[in-house]
């Protein structure tokens, strides 16, 4: 268990944090509008946390900033204008297909032939990809936009997937239906998509749609309404940060902490990419001017002290979200769209724990070190020395494609089995990364949890596994795969886990492992939405019109 030092030289004890609150503010930044409790941010933009020559400390900032970029390239966290241009054109293949296959729908349909030609729809990146913040093995996350005729049910599943399955292009393609957001995953050239599906009131759609008029929004399905708002999120996130590719370089390094210090992966109760997208967001909109290492300093400063469950609220003049008084809610972070609801978030007691944790840690190793050295900042999480025992958790189907299905069915469920053992033991550390048996005949994913070392001999691990089992009964559709819960000594741990390595690139086995190559910074241009025209369905008396 892990024990960090504050200013005051007490330890957070992770059984106790909930009586550890900041209780003095730590800068003087007011915000009107916000809480008395976050009106005070850290200092003002510049050098921060030491003091001396300005000539020297700027010097001294630019080379601290310089060695951020250095690792983004030396960890592959930019792709090569090769990657860039591959992915680039796997989307404009997808949005081709998307408009014939509109057009194929529309006619089935009996669209009237005046308004046939009009038929479309399009894609629309989101996520690491939409962010600009992908690397050479990020899946990309593209939303189908569809007209109002071509349905979920059958047009989206069956007809679009029944043209993808048939391309060459395409492999290992398979429905998610069960979803919050239901969606098709496969791969295109090699790179893994995962594709949602909103439609809109309206018969074209053109590529440059715009996502934030109400019009699009009104009267439409609550699955679409889902599936748009990861599109809205980014979109507005880039147009509130003063400089995108500050903000860009920003969350690379974010996400690279996060995912060494194991705090990253919403399934298992950590941050998910919108989450850390909001908070570094939150830094640089409030420090425009600050440097990449000046801004890395504030980041871990704010959020270490920052006096959760006080909302992240990205917006000005935007009201706090309405959070219920029976719902915990250990960490809320607002999405900075409407209706400006909470980002959905896993978080439970333990990983709030781990989370607080590794803020201050970040704040400790940050503040007064003019010569840091950041690999120290992006050690690997060494969970066989912090934890003496760990819940191993193995995943077995009879083939990928089962074994795809039912992890990610399993992985969505994962936070019932962490309160659980949250509840009988107290404390539970589920690192994020999922390793592969390789002794193991059958496909195969296998976790390793941290665990308390009092209390564990008297947990009856195969009654945790029956409970779990039994509440994924007549909820999971597909053929089920085999689950198996055991407790196991650190010493007990495979040396093939690599818990110890700088990168924990273990992937389950139907996952391809790209090889590293020299990577050449690629930056994402954002640019400003704008549509042109589009039909309403007042224009086709077959349709029922949006309004607006």
């Amino acid at each position: 268990m892990e024990f960090v030092h504050l200013e005051n030289q007490q330890l957070v004890d992770p059984r106790h944090v909930n009586t550890y609150l900041p209780r003095r503010s730590i800068g003087l930044c007011p915000n009107s509008n916000l809480d008395p409790q976050v009106r005070h941010l850290p200092p003002p933009d510049g050098v921060l946390g030491f003091r001396g020559n300005p000539d020297v400390i700027l010097r001294m900032e630019m080379e601290r900033s310089m060695s951020l970029f250095q690792i983004m390239g030396d960890e592959g966290l930019v792709p090569s204008q090769e990657e860039e241009m591959k992915r680039r054109n796997a989307i404009d293949k997808l949005k081709k297909i998307v408009r014939e296959w509109v057009q194929t729908v529309a006619y089935h349909h009996g669209l009237p032939k005046r308004y046939l030609r009009f038929a479309s729809g399009t894609i629309l990146t989101y996520g690491s990809y939409g962010l600009g913040v992908h690397n050479s093995e990020s899946d990309i996350d593209a939303l189908c936009v569809g007209p109002c005729f071509a349905t979920i049910e059958e047009d989206f599943f069956i007809v679009l997937h029944k043209i993808l399955a048939s391309r060459p292009e395409v492999s290992d393609i398979h429905c998610v239906k069960g979803a919050k957001v239901p969606l098709m995953r496969f791969k295109f050239d090699g790179i893994s998509i995962d594709l949602p599906y909103a439609r809109l009131k309206v018969i074209s759609i053109p590529e440059d749609v715009d996502v934030f008029n109400p019009f699009f929004l009104k009267n439409i399905d609550d699955t679409s309404r889902k599936s748009l708002s990861g599109v809205r999120a980014n979109r507005r996130i880039l147009q509130l940060v003063p400089n995108v590719e500050i903000f860009q370089a920003v969350l690379r390094c974010i996400k690279l902490w996060a995912k060494r210090r194991g705090v990253y992966g919403n399934l298992l109760g950590f941050f998910g990419g919108v989450h850390l997208a909001v908070l570094s967001a939150f830094i640089c909109k409030r420090h425009p001017t600050a440097s990449l290492s000046a801004l890395f300093f504030i980041f871990f400063k704010t959020f270490a002290f920052w006096p959760w469950p006080t909302p992240v609220v990205l917006q000005d003049g935007v009201a706090w979200p309405f959070i219920p008084m029976d719902k915990v809610l250990w960490m809320p972070i607002q999405l900075p769209c409407s209706p400006y609801q909470l980002c959905h978030s896993n978080i439970v007691r333990s990983t709030f724990l781990k989370i607080k944790n590794e803020f201050m840690r970040g704040y400790m190793l940050t503040k007064d070190r003019p010569n840091l050295d950041w690999n120290i900042l992006f050690e690997p999480f060494p969970y066989p020395r912090k934890y003496g025992k760990f819940v191993k958790i193995f995943l077995l189907a009879s083939d990928k494609d089962e074994l795809g299905d039912w992890l990610g069915f399993v992985k969505s469920r994962f936070r019932c089995l962490i309160i659980k053992l949250e509840e009988l033991l107290g404390f539970c550390d589920p690192n994020p990364t999922e390793y592969v048996d390789v002794d193991a005949s059958d496909p195969n994913a296998v976790f390793y949890w941290g665990l308390p070392p009092a209390r564990t001999d008297m947990i009856n691990i195969g009654h945790v596994e029956e409970e779990f089992l039994n509440s994924t009964k007549n909820v999971y559709q597909g053929p089920t795969g085999k689950m198996k819960l055991s407790i196991v000594q650190a010493d007990q741990l495979p040396q093939k886990a690599h818990f110890g390595s700088k990168r924990q690139s273990a992937k389950p086995c139907w996952r391809i492992v790209r090889s590293n190559q020299r990577k050449v910074p690629a930056y994402y241009k954002y640019q400003p939405i704008r549509v042109d025209r589009y039909l309403t369905t007042n224009a086709c008396p077959e349709y029922q019109s949006a309004g607006g």
